[in-house]
């Protein structure tokens, strides 16, 4: 998407030498600390992120204002599940976000319920038992199992390249009973063992849907002529009840990179309408962007940042809306920067933007640990969080100076 040839955007050189790393890994380290739990929307730690983002925006010189919206329908997990099985007399217990996982159509099952485990046939006996459905046919096994009255439905899901099973805050409707994925290659034992005799099954599913509050970051720093907005979710999905989810890639780096971005572009008074937004909800269906782009001035050009952990052979950016002078400026930065681009799909924030007519983009650079434990903060790559910082920069500082 972009040429090797570097083009220079008069007077930037500075500011882009002024972009500093150690700044954007202490804003990762923070973001992704144990005080703010993973920064689910609705929970203590991700208003305490809120707050503490508030401020890093007014020690810049911003006008902060923190908007507060309703969010439905948010999957809270109250207790680690439980998963355990017995085959020929030997229980065997089963690791949550490792072996198992919530899956977001369960009915809540608060307590652990033991039944026999039942093969998903035209002919089973389902009432009172859990089924084990076929690969892919989740559905069709709740449907069964509402009808008829059976305990639950087990249900296989994949993992990620270290093994985890990533966990997620939103999805289809809530069934009317108790949905476990299970791992797919513990989903073929159990099948297996299912062939040769009974199986009894024990499992809890803790899981809610809850109504919260999100809540937006929204500041303004330098005027101009021109309209830019940066954005960055902050939120996460949040620590499970027993183990750590820190949300280090996404979006802490993100909003490192922002944050970074906006303040060289703040030291330089660059001439260009500023504002900052950082936002909520993402993870739970983007309601914060959603709650702010309709506020939003219909001329603002509005830059997405999710993800600025590992850039590998570029950097995806997904255009929306009238964004071809803004493509086209992003497109002269990177080669400014040396910061390769490529087409690919963004969904995040942006679409929201985009959706309300604004011209906006969407960039994204790697999320190593995505959504599960691993997501931790020394595996944020520092040459990727420059590369973002430092592209963000060189676009603002192009668009504020267009002509001259």
């Amino acid at each position: 998407m972009t040429s090797s040839t570097p083009i220079q955007a008069p007077g930037s050189a500075i500011a882009l030498e002024q972009v500093s790393i150690q700044r954007m890994t202490a804003t990762v380290r923070e973001l992704a600390g144990d005080r703010f739990a993973g920064r689910r929307v609705g929970t203590a730690g991700g208003r305490s992120a809120a707050e503490w983002l508030a401020t890093q925006l007014r020690d810049l010189g911003g006008e902060v204002e923190l908007v507060s919206f309703p969010v439905t329908g948010v999957r809270e997990l109250y207790a680690t599940p439980v998963l355990e099985w017995t085959i020929d007399e030997q229980p065997r217990r089963l690791e949550h976000r490792r072996d198992f996982v919530e899956h977001l159509a369960s009915a809540e099952l608060p307590h652990p319920l033991t039944a026999p485990l039942v093969a998903d046939t035209d002919d089973a006996d389902v009432r009172g038992r859990w089924i084990l459905a076929e690969p892919g046919d989740w559905a069709k096994a709740c449907g069964k199992a509402e009808q008829s009255g059976a305990a639950g439905v087990l249900t296989a899901r994949g993992t990620d390249a270290e093994g985890w099973m990533p966990k997620m805050i939103a999805g289809p409707g809530v069934r009317a009973v108790p949905v476990v994925a299970l791992r797919t290659d513990l989903h073929r034992e159990l099948s297996g063992a299912l062939a040769r005799g009974a199986v009894q099954v024990t499992a809890s599913m803790p899981l809610r849907p809850v109504t919260v509050e999100g809540r937006n970051v929204h500041a303004r720093l330098n005027d101009g002529p021109a309209r830019v907005l940066l954005t960055a979710h902050y939120d996460g999905v949040g620590d499970d009840p027993e183990r750590r989810l820190p949300a280090a890639a996404d979006n802490a780096s993100g909003v490192a990179a922002i944050l970074e971005a906006a303040r060289v572009l703040a030291a330089h008074a660059v001439p260009v309408d500023l504002a900052v937004a950082f936002l909520d909800a993402e993870e739970a269906g983007a309601w914060g962007s959603a709650h702010h782009a309709p506020t939003v001035p219909p001329d603002t050009m509005v830059i997405n940042l999710d993800g600025a952990a590992q850039l590998h052979q570029a950097a995806s950016v997904e255009a929306g809306g009238p964004a071809h002078a803004l493509l086209a400026t992003v497109d002269q930065a990177a080669r400014e920067t040396g910061v390769p681009l490529r087409a690919g799909a963004m969904a995040s924030d942006n679409r929201r933007y985009a959706a309300a007519g604004l011209a906006a983009l969407g960039i994204g650079m790697g999320m190593p640990g995505y959504q599960t434990p691993a997501e931790t903060p020394d595996r944020i790559d520092k040459d990727t969080l420059l590369a973002a910082a430092r592209l963000i920069t060189a676009t603002v500082w192009r668009l504020a100076h267009a002509g001259s």
